[in-house]
């Protein structure tokens, strides 16, 4: 049986067990509606990359004067990033469809005081020259990854993880294996309140081979 055929077993008999459960909408409710008013008053903004670098001071502490995180994946690579990606993060954060306690303090409207903020600050992080060097697995699984990927992720999120500013799909090559890692088992896990139904679905069936190949495939892939 080639990996493809047990990757869609895999796939098809957790789907049996779910039901086919149906697709939840991202964002729902009075509070979606709030997060998705903002969001599209940053797409409208003009931003000012200027003002930007001064806002990025602040994010620096964690993330690095490169904007390329920490190789341990505590805190991700964040610079070359697409606009729309880095945007929507900020808003989600900001009407806790995010969770992450530092990353809540930093973008309230103590510290990114409106949607103009938000813009300024995802434009300076967009021209970031993609720099660092990404914390690595330790290449076990990297092969079985590439299959899974290319099989279930590319299709979206592009042959070598270069994602989508038009549809907001995050770059994903050369991100820090740990922190890939610990964001698809948040996700499966319920810690992501922002992540799609629909890759949630896709991940429940992943064995740990598959969570760590992934991760590490993408950690070394280059856009």
């Amino acid at each position: 049986m080639t990996m493809s055929s047990k990757i869609e077993l895999r796939m098809l008999a957790w789907l049996i067990g779910a039901g086919l459960a149906s697709a939840a909408a991202p964002l729902a409710g009075h509070g979606a509606s709030i997060a998705l008013r903002e969001f599209d008053t940053v797409l409208a903004s003009k931003p000012d990359p200027a003002h930007g670098e001064i806002l990025f001071k602040t994010c620096a502490n964690c993330h690095g004067q490169d904007g390329g995180g920490v190789p341990d994946g505590s805190v991700p690579a964040i610079a070359g990033q697409h606009f729309q990606v880095i945007a929507r993060e900020l808003v989600d954060y900001r009407h806790d469809k995010r969770w992450d306690l530092r990353m809540q303090f930093f973008t309230d409207e103590h510290h990114l005081k409106s949607a103009q903020d938000i813009a300024d600050l995802a434009t300076f992080v967009v021209d970031l020259p993609r720099s660092w060097k990404a914390g690595i697995g330790t290449g076990q699984y990297a092969p079985h990854g590439a299959e899974v990927y290319a099989h279930l992720c590319a299709s979206c999120h592009g042959t070598h993880g270069e994602g989508s500013d038009g549809q907001r799909v995050p770059s994903l090559a050369g991100q820090h294996f740990e922190y890939l890692l610990r964001q698809m088992h948040d996700a499966v896990e319920g810690r992501r309140p922002n992540f799609p139904a629909e890759h949630i679905r896709l991940l429940q069936p992943f064995e740990r081979a598959d969570f760590v190949g992934v991760a590490d495939f993408l950690s070394r892939a280059v856009p």
